[in-house]
């Protein structure tokens, strides 16, 4: 079936349009097909094949050799095979230098759920019929694991509501003889209701979608199933539930693996965590994995929520030496710490000062040394740069190994005395380097990233900006975009790009890239399009990700507001009368929002896919930054972080859209907001996508043109092209 898009324009009488600037031309500009084909050029389909000699990723061979391919200014992308010392062979001119690849196991069959292969590659685990099973590589035969599992209440399955697969959820075990999992209950979890259209009658969908404030939710019952037997054994831990709690994202499967889980190194005993429904309370437990008797270690409480790393845990127990790693950010930043994994006493503090530890890339038990990426450890530099350091157990030696101002992106040798380090910033492109594990010392450069035919183009980066927050407390960092035939002696409107996180930010990723979004092909139309990652957002200090902690509506737009006007009082050719933001999902939480709370500074808004009220967003979101739901009579502590509660105070133009097959931000948080405006008389627009998910698929384009259109008539004051089609030519 071909999908379709429906444009409803709500109560569409006259259209606002912002006040022009001074000098503006009393007749509105019209734009051509000539501008839009002008500003797609700076669309990633365009720039990016432009670019050359970047993105190295290293696969590691066992002694530290390593292969990558990376495309070449003459467009060829041969292998090149790397040595320790550097040395680079093409494997394309000097094939027999090169590691021949293994051959393909025998291919599953494709009509059957995603498997997680063990790590000897013997054997392959999967669900069926709310049973674990598991095939055996070399023959294809297929052996049911778990005979209990029923509908809702099924092993290893995946679902946390706002997304769900057949993908099964667990960890082998080191030895590939046993698997850690879960039961899943979720047979008395509320349920989640979309519809499908396409001729005739219409399809249901219905799946497990727990809420905030529901008296049920997911829980999960832990298992090891034992294959090292005769006949596989399922042991069921001796204790309570699980709540459907991770301390690392908001589902127990984190980075395609089961999250806050860790196998000791013979599989005799399996560490993880318990995390409470809240998420204030972790608790380091371990679990025999042939009694299923679990014992615990330590906790840690908090007055917010707890997390334990950025992507993955941060902590890691050491059978060998009865210790375990663990990340706390007592001290207002993520620092490790070192305990005794057997009384759970704190033996050292390995991990000080400013900058919060990210992630734990590798642990010399014989050495006592730790290696790990950390941001916002080195002064004067973007906080959200990662780099690389390693530090003994003791806390002592701390040797920073990427010195480079930049956002470094590592990968170390299996033999832990090298690594790969590709790094770059916004306005320059990647360096993919070489270095020595212990000293950082260079060994060779790689690769230097090539953007001569960008530049070419006209093409300019974007510029990296610093402000203040709303009470001049920290130092708040994003990007700026503006027209590459920018006249400084006029004025522009000024768009801004939000996503408040909490957990990531409006500028993402601090790596070079040819095109963020659409941000300079928007700026080529003739606005100023900004990016400013606000409060509230993660791998800064715990008082800065917990800034609004329990006002979700807060979303940091009083930063992106006073942001904007230091900007403005930097910038003479930024016009705070004609002020846009758009975002999606959390950004179209925050675009409506600021367009009902702060109706006289912003005056259109594209909100997509929003969140618009957490009590109709899954659970472990609202639940993890705003807390438990709690009921005052007929109100209670959600209501006035709804937007449909402020939605009376639009004065502004606004485009709300969603997909009807929203799995993730379920529609009827867009309806909420629009019944709220027709009750109060607004005008508004309203684009409903049928069938589209909550990336919108295959009508990406059509979104961002509707987006271009929108901010063009209603910011600018311009006429856009009729129809235009965004896509490669």
């Amino acid at each position: 079936m071909r999908r379709s898009v429906i444009l409803a324009s709500v109560v569409a009488a006259t259209s606002w349009a912002a006040v022009p600037s001074a000098g503006a031309q009393s007749q509105p500009r019209v734009l051509t097909a000539a501008d839009y084909a002008r500003a797609e050029r700076f669309l990633g389909f365009n720039t990016q094949p432009l670019v050359s000699n970047t993105g190295v990723q290293p696969s590691w061979l066992p002694d530290g050799r390593f292969t990558y391919r990376v495309r070449q200014a003459d467009g060829g992308q041969p292998v090149v095979l790397v040595n320790a010392k550097g040395a680079k062979t093409n494997c394309v001119s000097v094939p027999s230098a090169c590691p021949v690849e293994s051959p393909r196991p025998t291919p599953r069959n494709r009509t059957r759920a995603p498997e997680v292969l063990s790590p000897d590659g013997t054997k392959a685990a999967f669900v069926r019929d709310w049973n674990l099973w598991v095939r055996d590589v070399a023959t294809n035969a297929e052996t049911q694991v778990t005979t209990d599992g029923v509908k809702d209440y099924g092993y290893a399955t995946d679902n946390a509501g706002w997304v769900h697969s057949d993908r099964a959820v667990l960890l082998w075990s080191p030895d590939s003889k046993k698997i850690a999992t879960f039961q899943q209950d979720q047979r008395k979890t509320g349920e989640m209701y979309l519809v499908r259209y396409k001729v005739g009658h219409p399809e249901l969908l219905q799946w497990k979608y727990p809420l905030p404030g529901d008296s049920t939710i997911s829980m999960i019952e832990r298992v090891v199933v034992d294959l090292s037997g005769t006949a596989p054994r399922v042991v069921r831990f001796r204790m309570a539930p699980d709540e459907h709690r991770s301390s690392v994202c908001d589902h127990i499967a984190c980075g395609g693996k089961l999250a806050d889980t860790e196998w000791y190194p013979d599989g005799s005993q399996v560490a993880f965590l318990s995390n409470s429904r809240d998420h204030k309370v972790a608790t380091l437990r371990v679990a025999n994995a042939n009694s299923g008797d679990v014992r615990d270690v330590l906790r840690e409480e908090v007055a917010t929520q707890f997390e334990s790393g950025d992507g993955d845990q941060n902590w890691r127990v050491l059978p060998a030496s009865n210790e375990v790693i663990w990340f706390s950010e007592r001290d207002d930043w993520g620092q490790l710490y070192l305990y005794d994994l057997t009384t759970g006493t704190l033996k050292d503090t390995i991990t000080t000062g400013e900058g919060t530890v990210l992630d734990i890339q590798r642990i010399d038990a014989k050495t006592r040394t730790i290696w790990f990426v950390a941001a916002g450890k080195e002064k004067g530099r973007d906080p959200y740069f990662r780099h690389l350091y390693r530090v003994g157990m003791d806390g002592k030696g701390l040797t920073l190994l990427t010195p480079e101002d930049g956002d470094h992106n590592v990968s170390l040798s299996p033999t832990g005395t090298h690594f790969v380090d590709s790094w770059s910033r916004p306005d320059l492109p990647q360096t993919a380097v070489l270095r020595d594990a212990k000293s950082g010392k260079l060994i060779s450069t790689l690769e230097q990233g090539n953007i001569s035919k960008l530049l070419a183009t006209g093409w300019k980066p974007p510029t990296r900006i610093s402000v203040k927050d709303r009470d001049g407390k920290w130092d708040l960092h994003g990007l700026m975009w503006t027209p590459t035939n920018l006249d400084s002696t006029k004025k522009y409107p000024i768009v801004n790009y939000i996503y408040p996180g909490p957990q990531g930010g409006s500028v993402g990723s601090r790596q070079f890239a040819a095109s963020t979004r659409d941000n300079q092909a928007l700026a080529e139309l003739g606005f100023i399009v900004v990016a400013i990652d606000g409060t509230g957002n993660p791998t800064r200090s715990k008082s800065f990700h917990d800034a609004y902690y329990g006002r979700m509506g807060d979303n940091t737009l009083p930063d992106q507001i006073a942001g904007m006007k230091q900007l403005a009082q930097r910038y003479a050719f930024i016009d705070l009368d004609k002020v846009g933001i758009w975002g999606h999902s959390g950004g179209g939480f925050a675009t409506a929002g600021a367009l009902f709370r702060y109706p006289d500074f912003f005056k259109v808004g594209i909100a997509e896919s929003g969140n618009h009220d957490n009590r109709n967003y899954e659970d472990d979101w609202g639940e993890r930054y705003h807390g438990l739901l709690t009921r005052n009579g007929s109100t209670d502590n959600y209501d006035a972080e709804a937007n449909q509660t402020f939605a009376k105070n639009l004065k502004g133009k606004l485009l709300l859209a969603h997909g009807t097959l929203d799995d993730n931000v379920p529609p009827d948080n867009t309806y909420l907001v629009v019944d709220a405006l027709i009750k109060a008389g607004k005008d508004f627009d309203l684009l409903m996508i049928p069938n589209a998910a909550h990336g919108f698929g295959a009508a990406t384009n059509y979104m961002m043109r509707r987006r271009w259109d929108y901010f063009v008539q209603h910011l600018l004051g311009a006429t856009p092209p009729k129809e235009y089609q965004i896509g490669p030519k």
